[in-house]
């Protein structure tokens, strides 16, 4: 298991696969429509063509006799919940969790067990140092279910002052942090993130979201920053002592 051996457990969100761009034949939107749809929809995406990429999936949608968005909405959320109870059984405890910006809030708290801590916009005393979170991504062409205004999410990390461990789903904004490899895209870094870093010069900055980054660790000033990886494609945990 990914927690042998460790004292806490860490996930940083997107428990979720709507879509697999290395592995098409899984996710939600494959379930649905088939591995064909996937493949298609995938590459519509990784052009940049989201609009056409939106239509395409209404039309795979009507295909299903699925018309009205409220419809659209309760088939996905039954999808997801089939998703977070196998993934939730088997986060080790004790964990620490924030959200991704794929991921449905609003559903955690029917399947979190004990020993499994939530934490967004949160900071926690842990070995004698403060540790925050949060969670969620920011607003973009992808509409994924958990994205902030850029305002809101700089109110809530400049809230929660100075640490020492920061922990994000997203990352910095940063060229090197955020081009993806695969999807061939810059994904949406944070320059709320980039100038909290600079501020306050936290000892580390964990984040995960970009999947196949450019690089996976770059130093901000004193800061740290680290990718820490998807679990999904890599199965590989990342590890460290602070």
């Amino acid at each position: 298991m990914a927690a042998n051996n460790c004292d806490v457990f860490i996930c940083l969100g997107d428990l979720i696969l709507f879509l697999d761009y290395d592995e098409p034949e899984h996710g939600i939107y494959a379930d649905l429509f088939g591995v064909d749809y996937a493949k298609t929809y995938i590459a519509l995406r990784t052009a940049n063509h989201f609009e056409q990429a939106r239509e395409f999936s209404a039309h795979a949608w009507r295909g299903i006799g699925v018309t009205e968005p409220d419809q659209r909405w309760n088939v996905l959320q039954e999808k997801v919940r089939e998703q977070y109870e196998v993934m939730f059984a088997a986060i080790p405890t004790p964990a620490l969790l924030t959200y991704g910006n794929v991921d449905l809030p609003a559903l955690w708290p029917a399947f979190l067990r004990p020993g499994h801590r939530v934490l967004d916009g949160d900071v926690i005393e842990m070995n004698d140092e403060k540790w925050g979170f949060l969670g969620g991504g920011l607003k973009s062409p992808m509409r994924t279910p958990y994205e902030l205004e850029p305002q809101d999410y700089s109110d809530k990390l400049f809230a929660m002052g100075p640490v020492d461990i920061l922990f994000t789903h997203i990352p910095p904004l940063n060229p090197l942090l955020n081009y993806d490899t695969v999807a061939r895209r810059f994904e949406i870094g944070s320059a709320a993130i980039t100038s909290y870093i600079e501020k306050y010069a936290p000892r580390y900055h964990f984040f995960g979201h970009v999947h196949q980054p450019q690089r996976s660790r770059l130093r901000i000033g004193a800061t740290e920053c680290i990718n820490v990886g998807h679990f999904h494609s890599r199965k590989v945990p990342f590890a460290i002592d602070v």
